[in-house]
């Protein structure tokens, strides 16, 4: 598709970019909001395109390439945001298509109620790759032990889930000569590779607590109970300051750990957790706080306590997640105000 009614694309103050790995397409309205422009624009011109347009709010959807392009329209003086597929369904007219896209785009982002992703710098995503590389290996991992464990099952050999486990048993087994050379062999292969990831899992971890130690940010955050290296570094690396948040509520559900409201005529109905927003800072949080609860009902202070009476009344998982979303809000209360850690008695 071409420009609306011949060259008006220096009255566009508002643009809907829809990207995608070829072609990207772009819609554009003026100041009263009567669209100006609706073009197709192959990845190579894109730069080009915009280099030559006045100043402009451009939108964009948060998804694979999104940093880099707003980064790149940045530079060029354009004003980018970036939003989560769920903000602009709403505003889509029409069936789905990229043109559709890119005009759904261009009036979420002007919309008050909008909530937009910060912009990550490239060191942000240079961070974030590592726990992203250790999390594909720990999946590669898991699927190997699970492999192994269904070989040896075949002759009766039963292990019990966990890695630990496995590791453990595995060299008796293959010493014993109870199983078919063939069979030691293959498995004797296949834990050589068990250890050889578990060493490049080590690798990521200790660059993980490398980078923590020389970041300051960093380094308050892993005071709060259940944070260490990896939570806390990829919380800084996604969030920043956490400026992006009016509150600490709020960055908790932008991670998805809020109750889901289904409220009407008065009546105020919670459910579970929408399990919106990052899964894997809330995975992250969630099996920090799974940690904490281990010793909460040895320990005095207050926030111990009120989990504690949480698990006793609700169980063990809702406690869980509950402290998840308090270690939420109080990470963001440090981010943001750059405050030091204090445990309340």
């Amino acid at each position: 598709m071409s420009q609306i009614k011949g060259d008006t694309t220096m009255h566009a103050v508002q643009i809907g970019l829809d990207i995608a790995k070829n072609s990207f397409q772009v819609h554009g309205v003026d100041k009263h909001g009567k669209g100006v422009l609706r073009k197709q624009l192959s990845r190579s011109k894109v730069l080009t395109y915009f280099a030559q347009l006045p100043p402009c709010l451009i939108g964009l959807e948060a998804c694979g390439g999104a940093h880099y392009w707003a980064r790149e329209l940045q530079k060029l003086g354009h004003d980018v945001r970036l939003m989560a597929a769920a903000m602009i369904t709403p505003y889509r007219t029409g069936q789905k298509n990229d043109a559709n896209d890119a005009e759904a785009l261009g009036e979420a982002v002007s919309r008050p109620r909008t909530r937009f992703v910060p912009v990550k710098s490239e060191a942000q995503q240079a961070v974030l790759t590592v726990p992203r590389a250790r999390a594909l290996l720990v999946t590669e991992r898991t699927a190997l032990a699970n492999q192994i464990r269904g070989l040896l099952m075949e002759y009766g050999i039963v292990i019990a889930q966990g890695i630990q486990r496995l590791r453990r048993e595995l060299p008796d087994l293959l010493a014993a000569e109870t199983l078919p050379t063939l069979v030691r062999e293959v498995v004797g292969e296949l834990r050589e590779r068990l250890l050889e990831l578990d060493r490049r899992v080590t690798d990521y971890d200790h660059r993980l607590e490398q980078r923590a130690t020389q970041n300051e940010a960093v380094r308050r955050l892993m005071q709060v109970e259940g944070v260490g290296p990896m939570t806390a570094t990829a919380i800084v690396a996604t969030v920043g300051e956490g400026h992006a948040f009016a509150h600490g509520r709020q960055f908790a559900a932008w991670l998805g750990l809020v109750p889901k409201q289904h409220s009407t005529g008065g009546k105020t109905v919670l459910g579970r957790i929408t399990k919106q927003g990052n899964v894997y800072l809330r995975t992250l949080l969630i099996h920090g706080a799974r940690a904490v609860l281990q010793s909460s009902a040895t320990r005095t202070d207050r926030k111990s306590r009120w989990v504690e009476a949480v698990r006793q009344r609700r169980g063990h998982n809702i406690a869980a997640v509950a402290l998840a979303a308090k270690h939420a809000r109080i990470l963001w209360a440090l981010l943001a105000r750059g405050e030091a850690y204090q445990v309340a008695a």
